[in-house]
């Protein structure tokens, strides 16, 4: 089933679609599209699986840009809609999925965050931060998209690409700049968030990415689970595995209370 959001936002139900129950929400990362989640959600026809391109990128491209990691948190609630959703976010898309979780927790009733990337935070290596500062600093966005697509996919993996679909992608190199801006100062506060959260990683990612998730998991006194052999793009090497920790997310919130309340005020401080 397909449905637009009144801001534009294409969502597509996948799997079992339970009137009285809830959704499986997947938020896709930077330089990525809703389409990467293909083979995960071909592991997941027994749940309700909801799948959107944030905007600046796939289908969204042409939407109005986001002005703040804000906007992206906002489209993410018309996508859940009325009842309350397990959110399952991969990279820049798990800040999407905190903040709207610190929104309306009556919305989101648990978080499954493979690899957040927290550049801001203490324990956070400063190589890798001065590499998300440096694209942020790059006055070519489209070439900044196409150095990612190529360290993802391979040059022969963009050289297979038709111009036109290179152009695209090109273009949603401003979407990929604009995120890592969002994330080089501290988008929202940790504390603020009231609803489970299991954190993912890959066993073969990298080692920062593996410490943060099991740093964050200790100061907010939730779970962790591997991917075994994963890296970054568990999502898309080990679909199967990465359906596995989107299950672990649906049961964590199954085992949790009631969610709270949605607050009031600006979550960003």
């Amino acid at each position: 089933m397909v449905r637009r959001t009144p801001s534009g936002i294409v969502a597509r139900r996948h799997g079992r679609h339970d009137p009285s129950g809830s959704d499986v929400v997947l938020v896709h990362g930077g330089a990525d599209r809703a389409a990467s989640f293909r083979n995960v959600v071909g592991h997941l026809g027994d749940l309700p699986v909801v799948v959107y391109d944030r905007r600046g990128y796939g289908e969204s491209l042409d939407l109005a840009p986001a002005r703040s990691l804000a906007d992206h948190a906002a489209d993410l609630l018309e996508v859940i809609g009325e009842r309350p959703a397990a959110v399952v976010a991969h990279s820049f898309g798990g800040h999407v999925a905190v903040l709207a979780a610190i929104t309306r927790p009556d919305l989101v009733r648990v978080l499954g965050l493979y690899e957040p990337p927290v550049p801001w935070m203490d324990f956070w290596p400063p190589q890798p931060r001065a590499s998300l500062a440096a694209i942020v600093g790059d006055q070519d966005p489209g070439a900044v998209a196409e150095r990612i697509y190529v360290a993802v996919s391979g040059r022969g993996g963009w050289e297979r690409l038709t111009e036109d679909e290179r152009q695209v992608r090109r273009r949603e190199g401003a979407a990929f700049c604009a995120d890592i801006a969002s994330e080089l100062d501290a988008p929202y506060d940790w504390d603020d968030l009231a609803v489970p959260v299991l954190f993912g990683h890959g066993s073969r990612t990298w080692p920062y990415s593996r410490d943060a998730c099991a740093e964050l998991a200790a100061r907010l006194g939730q779970p962790e689970h591997e991917i075994d052999g994963a890296t970054h793009v568990g999502h898309v090497t080990h679909p199967e595995g990465f359906a596995a920790f989107v299950r672990a997310t649906v049961a964590l919130g199954d085992r949790s209370p009631a969610p709270p309340t949605a607050v009031t005020g600006d979550p960003t401080g």
